[in-house]
């Protein structure tokens, strides 16, 4: 795939780069390991305060970051201004509240004093996906770096200008050069640079494929890595919600990011008895979604990123409903220029169908149907999946078992499921370990050191 700016709204191809030779990685690698050396003894104050000056740029400049996330990959640019706003709260919240996050803990034992310290480990290959250009690399990045920790991303080969701005943000931002820096080359390259001894750890958030083959390489060379990998969201709804609540929520929560998210819900498991009814207005409410132009205001879901995402998602549609499936609306790719495909709604699921089993990338949902709570966890945790859920009850009983037995890293009861720099972000099963956000997430990527002094 081509290192290459083309606007999924389009198809146009607005600006191509070169990848960086070996030379030029090997250089880049250099860097980041001199950097760190002398970047870790850096005060926590130091850091805090270059985290809270990138946090200002972020808001500043949040309209020319949109623009590019928009131009790059086709989300709304409202919703890509709302990305830049969170993120300079990420990096607000780690400037605050990292140090903290970071002070020894002190265990008592028969030591004269025992503690653990937390202290960084070292240049840190940062592998993120398109689908939020700017977050998936920040609420990484905020954390890593306040922790005293260097990075070295390798972001999607569609959105190397998002990477650059990154770059440059940190830059701006009066961080030492070298500890963050972007790496414009391609996946094939991915697997030297993680085997690198300069490089201590690797990050990544992507496909199942992608984490499999980071995992791989950082097994060899016995690394930390953390990864976030896929979801198929379960979004359960049982007869005590609030239907309509729950309705227009679900809408949201399928085409997010133009339903390019990994936390989207995608499997929406209703009980019997709202089941009719739930279906009806939701059906309704995704065929009245307006498809356009990301930069117009009015519109509510843009293009996907790719061509070969429109093309595998379609093929997923298919298959299932050659399956046994049945389409509510929509189920087809729009006939504009440009990566549109219509908001859709499957019924009637066939087991081992594309539906079932996959997470489909774009705004498709599925719709099951449970007689009780008993069917509804089981359809939910009927999947490779575990990454987020969300769930819809205002029984007391029911909700502690959804919390309880619920196989995810996340359950979000009456809300959509979504990231939040206070808490830890991460699944289980097929979509991933280790956590980003939160205290864990600071802490992923430290030696966490028990001192013991006699």
């Amino acid at each position: 795939m081509p290192i290459a700016t083309i606007n999924p709204a389009t198809g146009e191809t607005l600006k191509t780069f070169d990848q960086l030779t070996d030379a030029q990685i090997d250089r880049k690698l250099r860097i980041a390991a001199e950097t760190f050396s002398k970047y870790r003894r850096s005060s926590f104050v130091e850091r805090a305060e270059l985290m809270q000056r990138a946090a200002k740029i972020l808001e500043d400049k949040k309209e020319k970051f949109a623009r590019m996330m928009t131009t790059e990959m086709g989300k709304t640019f409202r919703s890509a201004v709302e990305e830049a706003v969170k993120c300079a709260w990420a990096c607000r919240f780690y400037a605050e509240n990292g140090e903290a996050f970071l002070a020894d803990d002190v265990v008592a034992t028969p030591a004269t004093k025992s503690y653990v310290r937390y202290q960084p480990l070292g240049p840190v290959l940062a592998v993120m996906p398109w689908n939020y250009p700017f977050w998936q690399v920040i609420r990484a990045a905020a954390p890593i770096l306040t922790a005293g920790n260097v990075m070295l991303l390798k972001h999607a080969s569609n959105v190397p200008q998002c990477a650059l701005m990154i770059e440059e943000l940190f830059r701006e931002a009066g961080f030492p050069e070298g500890v963050f820096q972007t790496l414009l080359i391609g996946s094939p390259k991915v697997e030297a640079v993680l085997g690198d001894s300069r490089v201590a750890a690797a990050t990544l958030t992507g496909s199942e494929g992608a984490g499999v083959q980071v995992a791989l390489g950082a097994a060899k060379k016995v690394k930390k890595v953390v990864l976030e990998l896929g979801g198929s969201d379960p979004f359960i709804v049982m007869p005590s919600a609030k239907l309509d609540e729950a309705v227009a929520t679900a809408v949201k929560a399928r085409i997010a990011n133009n339903g390019q998210s990994c936390i989207a819900a995608k499997r929406f498991i209703i009980a019997e008895p709202i089941a009719e009814e739930f279906q009806r207005r939701f059906v309704s409410a995704m065929a009245a979604l307006k498809v356009g132009d990301p930069f117009d205001e009015k519109t509510d879901l843009g293009p996907l990123a790719t061509k070969d995402g429109v093309e595998t998602l379609d093929r997923s549609v298919r298959t299932t409903v050659e399956s046994g499936g049945e389409i509510l609306t929509g189920g087809k790719p729009l006939n504009r220029p440009g990566n549109f495909y219509a908001p859709t709604v499957l019924g009637k699921i066939p087991k081992g169908s594309p539906a079932h089993c996959d997470e489909l990338f774009g705004p498709v949902a599925s719709v099951f149907r449970a007689k009780d709570l008993d069917e509804a966890i089981r359809i939910a945790n009927d999947s490779r999946f575990g990454l987020g859920a969300s769930a819809w009850t205002n029984d007391e009983k029911e909700r502690e078992r959804l919390i309880n037995e619920i196989e995810a890293g996340m359950v979000f009861i009456n809300r959509m499921v979504a990231s939040d720099p206070r808490l830890p972000f991460g699944g289980v099963k097929w979509s991933g370990y280790g956590r980003e956000l939160g205290t864990f997430g600071i802490r992923e990527f430290t030696d966490i050191k028990t001192v013991w002094i006699q």
